[in-house]
């Protein structure tokens, strides 16, 4: 694929945009179905609790999260404008019974007050933050006492095989990611490891896996 179809996928993918972000926000769906069932179940959310995703995509999830349990409160924020209007529409009905609520904003100036949240969660966007450290103060400051962080990401060795991934993905192995949220003040809880089934991308095969890291705020 030559290379500007590549960047452009790439920026896509960090922050859809312009006529294709509707049908980039639904391959994401499709995509990131397993990654997103496994962070999800792995989240063990609690009747009441208050919950932050960082970067919902066009919030398709959402339902899935709403129905583990009575009476959670959703709050989804990302920095894509045509998906947070996506989410939006997605989730009328949730909106309009005050169980979910959507913002624009960007992982390292969140728009709440500390603290909010009894658990946040963010799916396939790490590799976007370009400040890891202050992202994870903003977190550490939004979230409650023992509050719970959950990183789901697909690790390098896996990353590396997309050809569009060698522009602006900032990669991880699981002892980096460790190490990220050990240093900036998140007490690591458990780590999941998962294969996922294969997929084909430009007619070739490729070997998928999640990685989950859950940490609590120290």
């Amino acid at each position: 694929m030559h290379e500007d179809a590549l960047k452009e996928i790439a920026r896509q993918l960090r922050q859809p945009h312009g006529e294709h972000a509707t049908e980039v926000g639904e391959r994401m769906n499709k995509g990131n179905e397993e990654i997103n069932v496994l962070a999800i179940n792995t989240l063990n959310v609690q009747a009441h609790e208050v919950i932050l995703e960082i970067g919902m995509g066009n919030g398709f999830f959402v339902k899935d999260i709403l129905s583990l349990a009575p009476a959670i409160h959703y709050i989804g924020c990302d920095f894509s404008e045509a998906m947070v209007e996506a989410a939006i529409l997605y989730n009328k009905d949730f909106i309009n019974n005050s169980q979910a609520k959507f913002f624009l904003a960007s992982a390292d100036n969140l728009p709440f007050e500390s603290p909010t949240f009894n658990k946040i969660f963010t799916v396939n966007t790490l590799y976007f933050w370009e400040n890891p450290a202050l992202v994870l103060q903003e977190v550490k400051r939004v979230l409650k006492p023992e509050g719970q962080l959950l990183i789901a990401i697909r690790p390098k060795e896996i990353m590396e095989r997309y050809a569009f991934t060698q522009y602006g993905f900032m990669m991880y192995r699981k002892e980096e990611l460790y190490d990220l949220l050990n240093d900036n003040g998140f007490k690591i809880t458990n780590i999941i490891e998962q294969q996922e089934p294969d997929q084909e991308i430009n007619g070739e095969t490729i070997k998928v896996a999640s990685l989950i890291v859950c940490a609590e705020k120290a």
